[in-house]
């Protein structure tokens, strides 16, 4: 057990040398990079300079933001600073508008028809967060516009307890977000979540279910839960209130995990075992989920806990599926529903997909 201290010691080192609250703000990137517009809703309180930190603010605001890609750019890659920031090789805000509230954000989605809401998981900033999400969107192309939903991080290596509980309180403000999305017309919401993340996706939605039986399949179109960080009975327990899941609902796991393996075992668990590192799908075949084992991808991938971000391989047979079902897919469903083809999917509980280095998926089922 010592052994995860130290590894978090030098975690929390490394992070204590670096001033990740400035965020520069460069208009001139745009023409430079290619510019990306990343909405946000955020729970995080709005500082005195205008910025956003890991106060816990009692409104929910709505953002506007404009991220430059830099010409030298690789699928999996995301080089920024946090001072003097280079456009011409590193990922830099062009623009930040804070909306009029949800009136304002109406303006810019008027007519759009799919929103993907990108959850982050801890020890996050805002900036970094909408960087994941622009990288994201541009080496994937996720479905419609995207936006963030910011939710307090402390962002510190040693604010995992701090985290744990932004991440309850920021519950109500992703499900305000998501009716704020549908009373403006829009017609399909996916949820994207990452690492802790996923347990506030699944903390929102069980919540709903609780006042609202059938909530999450009216308004959720599409779940993606990445390397989750959820205690694997506890996400039993939340399925168990979810009577009809939103289709596709998708978790994606690498066994090779070591972030989810450290925290796992901080946690008692002598597996180190976490619904993001699990091996077999065998305890949750009541569920209809599917389970996409990404482990294959792990060497190379620049972090083994966001394997589906960091991986360049992976990352191009998501492009390639993502090009297939813009052209042959259904037009009234999200293009994350490729990725597990209904045909293939285990119509009575979970479904296990293997992805292989090749790009060949080894379906099995309980």
């Amino acid at each position: 057990m010592l052994r995860y201290f130290v590894i978090l010691f030098i975690s929390l080192s490394l992070n204590a040398c670096v001033d990740r609250t400035v965020s520069e703000v460069v208009p001139g990137a745009v023409n430079i990079g290619t510019p990306e517009t990343i909405f946000a809703s955020t729970t995080r309180a709005r500082e005195t300079d205008g910025s956003y930190g890991f106060r816990r603010g009692e409104t929910l605001r709505f953002l506007e933001t404009t991220v430059s890609i830099p010409p030298t750019h690789t699928p999996g890659t995301l080089r920024f600073s946090y001072a003097n920031p280079n456009p011409r090789k590193e990922f830099v805000l062009a623009d930040v508008t804070e909306l009029d509230g949800p009136q304002g954000l109406r303006k810019h989605l008027r007519g759009q028809d799919d929103v993907t809401i990108f959850v982050h998981g801890y020890n996050s900033t805002q900036t970094e967060t909408i960087f994941r999400a622009a990288q994201l969107t541009h080496d994937i192309g996720l479905p419609g516009s995207t936006l963030v939903y910011s939710w307090p991080s402390r962002a510190t290596g040693y604010g995992y307890a701090y985290d744990l509980d932004s991440m309850l309180f920021a519950r109500d403000g992703l499900e305000q977000t998501i009716r704020e999305l549908k009373a403006m017309g829009v017609k399909r919401v996916i949820l994207v979540a990452h690492s802790m993340g996923g347990a506030l996706t699944m903390e929102m939605m069980r919540q709903t279910e609780l006042q609202e039986p059938g909530w999450a399949k009216r308004n959720i179109e599409g779940v993606v839960l990445i390397s989750p960080d959820l205690d694997l009975d506890l996400f039993r327990s939340q399925m168990k209130r979810i009577d009809n899941p939103p289709d596709p609902f998708i978790v994606m796991v690498s066994q090779k995990d070591k972030i989810l393996n450290i925290s796992g075992r901080l946690r008692g668990t002598d597996e180190g075992q976490r619904l993001g590192n699990i091996s077999s799908v065998d305890s949750l075949e009541e569920f209809p989920i599917s389970v996409i084992d990404t482990t294959a991808f792990n060497s190379d991938a620049a972090s083994s806990h966001f394997v589906a971000a960091t991986s360049p391989a992976l990352l191009s047979i998501l492009n390639s599926l993502r090009r297939v079902n813009n052209t042959f897919g259904r037009e009234d469903r999200p293009t994350i529903d490729i990725l597990v083809p209904p045909s293939e999917r285990n119509p009575d509980g979970a479904t296990e997909i293997v992805l292989t280095e090749t790009g060949q998926a080894q379906v099995t089922t309980p």
